[in-house]
């Protein structure tokens, strides 16, 4: 019997005394008697390393099977011929239409999504791509996580993004052939572009400063090289002088790249690079329309195989432009207001969402005359808004003139702020070329969301600017609204919004331009990310009932999505997971809905449904607002998650912070985490149970009876399976002074009793105890009445089983206990180091609130600096005068680094490998 097996199986028998004893815990339990054995040296860290390997290999496993779920079939030649099938049916000119304009916009992002290490994602990916998902392969990925960096997280979006582009064009390939034999003297007109791709990775100004104009130029030129590269390589055959000059410009442009890779803040750097640049040069190349042109005419005179070829290149460029993809800017609104005040509010007097600064505003876009700008002025502007105004004008200028740009601006709540982007952007001679979308996600903008939407739309300037793009472009998200207001009530309120939106188009006769819809959810269930299925992933965001708002009022939706981090460049791992992907979107066609489809009741009955939603909201705002939740969140700091990004996860604070942390303080993807760590997706399940109270046959039969009621509990019941009360109390008990003055009172464990006793003396006045057992008791009372509600609803078929369920339960409980053991095996080592003087305002005190917080990487360098094991020795002096000290006993420190020190960090070490593998049980980091 494997180490996993037996823990499982002690595990079973401990939940079966919870029936005995209501207030038993077996998970404790567990951790207790794993950490007894620690202790008096029966278990050693070498074979709890061995534990955590055999779990982190099912840990991956899990990823894969799922992974493998969502986007099956994955084999290419059965998505291509599914893609063959959906192209059949219509003539010709219905044909053209429909696979010319994209089902979707997919944008790969790059949050602090990159749980796991390179070497693993791409094990999984492999083997979610070839389905071997039982055998050893996927575990044999060396563990050691990669250094993550902006430039690492930019290269594995460039990687996800040209497999897509690999997808696509088999893709393309597929309904040209289809179109070749259907209509042999029509086809070459086909213009296909099923799908298009974007990315934020390096434009992402929002939360960080890291990101400087040189970096977004110097990606742009990267990227354009790369694809111009790859554009070559697809035309080396069938065009060999397109493809020779495309190769010359890509070489230019990589030559480009690397005069920006250097330091810009010297302004002599700035001149050579922005002049090589600016200068007219026989390889420069910012368009690519004769280009595309060219191969049309060649296509319509060459062979049927090398006019596929070459219209297949085409369509790429279509697409893509001269970058990877097109790409997204983004800022805080609060960065362009303080921009805009220059111009509209100098003495700084000016309320912005005052209608005062509207006329003002008004005023600004009526008299704005463009003016012109180059590097100089760029290498000089100290707003981060203009100064990514100027971004944009320089790579349209000389770098890619057609591919439009996103402006997207965060915590956008005042018509003002839009119009502020609006006004830059034509300040600069961009309009024409740039989309500002703004972002509804506070709580504030999903409230107040329809008034904002209205008013924007009454704007004449912004309604000529919309018809201009042909295009109206917002963005909703899911990550911050979850984590306010509740991921349920976030999706029912984000719905509302995009219904509001069709209803403002059609009343401010804009019905002729698209309604580009950008939701950016994560990967887990708490930030967007439907798991049950690849048809719930897209109908979560953006449901049918939204989209028939649109079909109906004839205006044309272009859904946007996106793939966050090392998380979602899963689904683009391979090749063939690239194909499957595309495939299922392309199938489920997240733009299309039946216009006569029946209301469904959950529509209908809002008597019920919204006062549901209501009880929801207000239950996950108890959470949000309870000193209890907050301190029960941050009770651990971030010390719980893995470092998964280049972005911080956190504000900077001190020691005593982290005992009143706002969770304003933390984002929303390491919250989301801290709740997977702890055992209950609180932003999913809280309030489900006690929204139903007093009405569960009703609200049962109305949830039962509803496509939308049934993906809701789909939801739910996913998060419930991996959620454990009994987990989240387990961390409380970890600072109970009862328990740690308890443990060594039966005089078996005498060893460790000095540091249970000093333990149980320092947290005698902690109060994490108490805040999770006051937590907990509030979850399981919602708990009982969730659990009432469901008795109520049917399974559904094709879940999980009540076996498949139990195991997984009870693989996370073991993972759990397993952690707990190696905290307390932490903790009574610290407590135990030997006492050392004060210095850099650090005490043994702060040493110990360091580990409790998880702070353990600064613990242990206070406890190396005041205990080094490296000195100066004698022999690297050369002095006349012999000397018998130092002798042996003034080195005695490496005995503290083998006792306390190093087994401080092997356990934090094998703690964050936990946190990896119970992640993986979720599906997903945050």
């Amino acid at each position: 019997m494997s180490e996993f097996a037996a823990l499982d199986r002690r595990l079973q028998e401990l939940h079966e005394r919870t029936a005995e004893t209501p207030l038993f815990n077996p998970v404790f339990q567990l951790g207790l008697e794993l950490s007894r054995k620690m202790e008096s040296g029966e278990l050693s860290l070498e074979r709890i390393e061995s534990m955590v390997a055999e779990l982190e290999c099912e840990g991956l496993r899990v990823r894969a099977r799922r992974l493998n779920r969502l986007v099956s079939p994955v084999d290419p030649q059965t998505n291509l011929a599914h893609i063959g099938a959906m192209a059949e049916g219509g003539d010709f000119t219905a044909f053209a239409a429909r696979w010319s304009r994209p089902v979707a916009h997919i944008v790969f992002t790059a949050h602090p999504t990159f749980l796991l290490a390179r070497a693993q994602g791409q094990a999984v990916a492999l083997a979610a791509s070839q389905g071997d998902l039982d055998s050893e392969t996927v575990c044999a990925a060396p563990a050691a996580r990669d250094t993550i960096t902006l430039d690492s997280e930019h290269a594995d979006a460039m990687a996800a993004i040209a497999r897509a582009q690999k997808a696509r064009d088999a893709i393309n390939a597929t309904l040209l052939s289809t179109a070749r034999t259907r209509w042999p003297a029509q086809w070459r007109k086909l213009a296909p572009a099923p799908v298009r791709f974007a990315s934020w990775v390096g434009y992402d100004m929002d939360g960080r400063t890291d990101i400087g104009w040189q970096t977004c130029i110097r990606y742009r030129l990267e990227e354009k090289a790369e694809r111009l590269a790859s554009y070559a390589a697809l035309l080396e055959e069938a065009a060999p002088d397109i493809a020779e000059k495309l190769a010359a410009a890509g070489a230019h442009t990589e030559a480009m790249a690397k005069l920006f890779a250097g330091d810009m803040t010297n302004p002599s750097a700035v001149n050579h690079a922005a002049n090589q640049l600016t200068a007219n040069h026989a390889d420069k190349l910012v368009t690519l329309s004769p280009i595309i042109a060219e191969l049309e005419k060649l296509a319509a005179a060459s062979d049927d195989d090398t006019a596929q070829t070459l219209l297949v290149a085409a369509a790429a460029m279509r697409a893509d432009g001269l970058g990877m993809s097109w790409i997204h800017f983004r800022v805080n609104s609060s960065q362009l207001q303080n921009a805009i005040r220059r111009r509209i509010d100098p003495d700084g007097t000016l309320d912005l969402a005052s209608q005062a600064a509207l006329r003002k505003m008004r005023e600004l876009l009526q008299n704005v005359k463009p003016l012109r700008s180059n590097f100089a002025a760029l290498a000089i502007e100290n707003s981060t808004a203009v100064r990514l105004f100027l971004t944009m004008a320089q790579i349209l200028q000389h770098i890619d003139a057609e591919t439009p740009i996103r402006m997207l601006v965060a915590e956008c709540e005042q018509p003002t702020t839009v119009l502020a982007a609006l006004y830059f952007a034509k300040l600069f001679g961009i309009e024409d070329k740039v989309d500002v979308s703004p972002l509804f996600e506070t709580e504030t903008a999903l409230e107040h969301g329809g008034r904002f939407i209205d008013d924007l739309l009454a704007e004449p300037a912004y309604r000529a600017y919309a018809r201009l793009r042909g295009r109206l472009a917002i963005q909703t998200g899911f990550s911050d609204a979850g984590r306010f207001v509740g991921q349920i009530p976030a999706s029912l309120a984000i719905e509302r919004l995009q219904g509001r939106l069709a209803q403002a188009m059609t009343a401010n006769e804009l019905g002729d331009v698209s309604a580009l819809i950008f939701n950016t959810h994560g990967e887990s269930m708490g930030r967007g990310a439907h798991p049950a299925s690849m048809a719930d992933r897209l109908a979560w965001p953006l449901s049918p009932w939204a989209r028939r708002r649109f079909v109906r009022a004839g205006i044309r939706l272009e859904p946007e999505v996106s793939f966050q981090g090392g998380d979602g460049y899963l689904f683009f791992g391979t090749d063939d997971l690239a194909l499957a992907t595309l495939t299922r979107f392309i199938e489920l066609a997240p733009a299309e809905a039946d216009p006569y489809a029946p209301t469904d009741p959950f529509y209908r009955r809002t008597d019920l449904s919204l006062d549901f939603y209501r009880a929801i909201r207000r239950v996950q705002q108890q959470h949000l607002n309870s000193t209890t939740y907050a301190r029960a969140v941050t009770a651990f700091g971030l010390g719980l998650l893995n470092d998964t990004g280049s972005r911080k996860a956190r504000r900077q604070s001190d020691l005593a912070a982290d005992r009143t942390m706002s969770l304003r303080q933390i984002r929303a993807i390491p919250h989301n985490a801290i709740l997977q760590q702890l055992g209950y997706p609180v932003n999913i399940i809280a309030g489900f149970g006690t929204a139903a109270e007093g009405n569960y046959e009703a609200m049962a039969d109305l949830l039962a009876s509803s496509d939308r009621g049934r993906q809701l509990v789909r939801l739910v019941r996913a998060a419930n399976a991996v959620a454990s009360i009994k987990t989240a109390t387990a961390f409380g008990e970890l600072f109970n002074s009862a328990y740690w003055a308890s443990r060594p009172y039966r005089g078996d464990e005498n060893h460790i009793a000095q540091g249970c006793l000093a333990l149980a003396e320092y947290l005698t006045s902690d109060d994490r105890t108490g805040v999770f057992r006051r937590l907990a008791t509030r979850l399981r009372v919602d708990a009982l009445k969730l659990h009432q509600l469901l008795a109520l609803i049917p399974e559904e078929p094709g879940g999980l089983s009540p076996q498949d369920r139990e195991h997984t339960r009870r693989s996370i409980g073991v993972l759990q206990a397993l952690r707990l053991a190696l905290f307390q095996h932490m903790f009574l080592k610290v407590v135990m180091v030997p006492a050392f003087s004060r210095a850099n305002d650090i005490t043994p005190h702060d040493v110990i609130e360091m580990v409790f917080t998880l702070r353990v990487d600064e613990a242990l360098a206070q406890l190396k600096r005041a205990f080094p094991t490296s000195f100066p020795s004698l022999s690297d002096f050369k002095v006349d005068e012999p000397a018998d000290y130092p002798d042996d006993a003034a080195h005695g420190y490496t005995a503290i680094h083998r006792d306390y020190i190093e087994p401080i960090e092997r356990s934090h070490q094998l703690a964050l490998r936990i946190g990896t593998a119970i992640a993986n049980e979720f599906g997903a980091h945050g």
